[in-house]
């Protein structure tokens, strides 16, 4: 079959799924190491694509383009991800710039990142921040994996230490920063079939999805950590301004691109 009949074959196969014809594109310039320019000066050329439209009914069928393709695209740089960590999304660069900016008022600033994830926030600051000292935990094995692996990629290995525990059980000494995007998702709130194949752990952050957001508050006001910084959930803002006041933490809100509140930096008084 030919490049332009299986991608032709493919987007009719995606029709129904939300951005189907791109997601038909990335898998088949994954699928052939092609780039989206070779794609187009190569349609004519014929090769076996039955592994290729495996790929695609893997997709229709709930399985997440970055698994599929192990890879995801944030701040302007390709990260690798591993099926059972959460996929990095477009509105966490916000936090990461939120906590480049604060971290400016410090010389050698020492942060801290409760779950890493694939470690796109802290490798994102460790590129960023020449000084800065950066301990990082997740208790997800994987994840750690993740990270190590895009630590390792990116050169930063001696300047983001990992540690596979909860919270900040085994990260000691002092922490000037401490940055989250906690999982923060209502037990109970229905997601798409896609998300639903991503760790329930990383997303569902309890009863009312503000739980965990409300342990890292108290640990963060327990370990005196001075700035606070952490993704949240839309309708969140009331619940945690309240209980970042009851920890004597001063909330500075923020939104998303698409205009909901998705985040806040917290300073203790």
């Amino acid at each position: 079959m030919r490049v332009k009949e299986a991608l032709n074959l493919a987007k009719s196969e995606l029709k129904d799924c939300e951005n189907g014809s791109s997601v038909a594109r990335i898998l088949l310039c994954n699928f052939l190491n092609f780039s989206k320019e070779e794609l187009f000066l190569k349609d004519n050329e014929i090769f076996d694509f039955s592994e290729y439209f495996t790929q695609i009914w893997r997709f229709k069928n709930g399985e997440p383009l970055e698994y599929i393709t192990g890879k995801a695209s944030f701040y302007s740089l390709e990260f690798d991800v591993f099926k059972g960590v959460l996929i990095p999304r477009p509105e966490t660069e916000i936090l990461v710039d939120k906590v480049l900016d604060v971290a400016k008022g410090f010389n050698m600033p020492k942060i801290a990142e409760i779950g890493v994830g694939s470690g796109i926030i802290s490798i994102c600051l460790a590129l960023n921040l020449k000084n800065a000292l950066i301990k990082s935990s997740d208790i997800s094995g994987v994840a750690i994996e993740n990270a190590t692996k895009n630590a390792k990629k990116f050169g930063v290995s001696d300047k983001v230490e990992l540690f596979n525990c909860s919270y900040l059980d085994e990260i000691c000494g002092q922490i000037d920063i401490l940055v989250s995007n906690p999982p923060y998702i209502a037990n109970e709130y229905e997601l798409d079939k896609w998300v639903q194949n991503e760790p329930k752990t990383a997303l569902f952050g309890g009863v009312s999805g503000d739980e965990i957001l409300k342990e890292i508050i108290k640990i963060s006001s327990l370990r005196d950590i001075k700035i606070l910084a952490c993704e949240m959930g839309y309708d969140q803002r009331e619940s945690m301004q309240k209980e970042l006041g009851n920890f004597n933490y001063k909330a500075e809100f923020y939104k998303d691109l698409a205009g909901f509140d998705r985040g806040f930096v917290a300073f203790k008084y």
